[in-house]
This record gives structure tokens, sequence and C-alpha cells, in this order.
């Protein structure tokens, strides 16, 4: 039985939805990374991310190269690259609109205060 495409590409994101692997992936998209790159960039224990590269991996977003004793990680290809690009371009409209509302609500605020400063306490 085949999976259906929207599943397909939910398992897909869910595989992305790891901040990690999203870094990596970020720091990959400039060309390969040694590990010990990733490591000192991301801050984070070997073993985890030993098991977030592996993810990455199995998924075939990423390879591995090997040089003798080092070993780097790479893209598979450059539509993931774009990806985190097109990323970036939604989350940036997202905040863009999300600071308009704020700054409305900013300035509905200060008129309420100012309009409720300038009017009489009641009783007097």
């Amino acid at each position: 039985m085949q999976v259906p495409l929207y599943q397909a590409k939910a398992e897909f994101f869910r595989m992305l939805g790891h901040p990690v692997r999203i870094r990596v992936l970020e720091l990959l998209q400039h060309g390969p990374v040694p590990v010990r790159d990733l490591l000192n960039e991301i801050e984070i224990e070997p073993s985890n991310l030993s098991q977030q590269l592996a993810v990455l991996r199995r998924s075939g977003i990423v390879i591995s190269i090997r040089d003798g004793a080092t070993v780097s990680y790479a893209l598979a290809g450059g539509d993931v690259a774009e990806l985190l690009r097109a990323a970036r371009r939604i989350l940036t409209e997202l905040l863009a609109g999300q600071n308009e509302l704020l700054a409305e609500l900013r300035h509905t605020d200060s008129a309420a205060q100012a309009g409720s400063s300038a009017s009489p306490a009641p009783g007097r």
C-alpha cells in the first residue's frame, strides 16, 4: 500500500521538526562541515548531535563524507537550502505582520490611557 503524498509530506516536516536538525541544515548550506565544527557551533553533547545527524542521514537530506579520521556532513541537494530560505521569508513576513499588530495595539492602549487620564474622576 502506497503512502499518500500528504502523509509523506507530513513525515518530512516532522523529521525537520527539531531545533538541532534545523541548525545543522543551516550550517551545511554553504558546504560540507566537519562534525567537530558542528559540535563547536551547536554546543550540544556529541551523542545528541550523532542522533540528530543519523535522522538526517536516514532521511536522505544529508550525506556523510569521510576524509581520513575526519567526518564531514553536507546537504544531499540544494533543495533543502531553498526550503530553509523559503521558511526564513515566511517567518519574516509573519513576524512583520505581528510587529504591525503590536504597534497598533500599543497605539490603541496609549490612546485609551490618555483618554482615561484626561477625564474627570467620578463623583467630582
